[in-house]
């Protein structure tokens, strides 16, 4: 081999090494190119996030009405939202299920008065148990009896005379179911199934 030859071999080894940096180079330029504008996507999603987030917070504070300082205009509230939940909200779905829990409660306790009591001889459809005999029948099964009655007369499915009864002291006051226990029983399937569909729903 010549020196012409190996003048030509390294003239072109050098040429492809200098080709060969200069895609690497450009290589790395590309790659710096995409690793940033990833970076950058990544960045405005989380800045996109942010905002949402924040947006949510100060239309939930601009609801709450004992927000101060944030210049916010405050919310009216009809009658019927005041004091309520916000409707489909996690406090809102367990308030629907305490009401059906109740509502069976005082059915149940319906249910044994209609059971254990006697009619009344003027009036047959009307079914009358003394406190004293309710009160020791139903502790067996809930410690509520009085507050379950007082929650009934409420929605005029029993009677009694005073405004709270006390064991021993009221054993002998007696306890009127006002109601047929068949129209107290629909009532409160026609309600027990409005809240169901409600919480579903929501």
């Amino acid at each position: 081999m010549t020196d012409s030859d190996d003048t030509n071999t390294s003239k072109s080894l050098s040429s492809f090494l200098s080709w060969f940096i200069s895609l690497l180079h450009v290589l790395k330029v590309l790659t710096f190119k995409l690793d940033l504008f990833s970076f950058q996507e990544s960045f405005n999603d989380k800045v996109a996030m942010f905002d949402q987030y924040a947006n949510k917070h100060k239309d939930k504070q601009s609801k709450n009405p004992f927000t101060s300082g944030l210049n916010i205009e405050k919310r009216k509230f009809s009658k019927e939202e005041y004091g309520r939940p916000q409707a489909g909200s996690l406090t809102d779905i367990r308030g629907r299920k305490a009401t059906a829990h109740i509502l069976k409660e005082v059915l149940e306790l319906c249910e044994i008065i209609h059971q254990e009591g006697t009619p009344c001889r003027d009036q047959p459809e009307i079914i009358a148990i003394t406190f004293g005999d309710l009160f020791n029948i139903y502790t067996h099964i809930s410690d509520k009896c009085v507050g379950l009655l007082l929650r009934a007369r409420k929605q005029k499915f029993v009677d009694f005379e005073g405004e709270v009864l006390f064991q021993r002291r009221d054993d002998d006051v007696p306890i009127y179911l006002v109601k047929p226990i068949n129209e107290i029983r629909q009532l409160f399937n026609e309600r027990l199934k409005e809240i169901a569909k409600e919480t579903s729903i929501s």
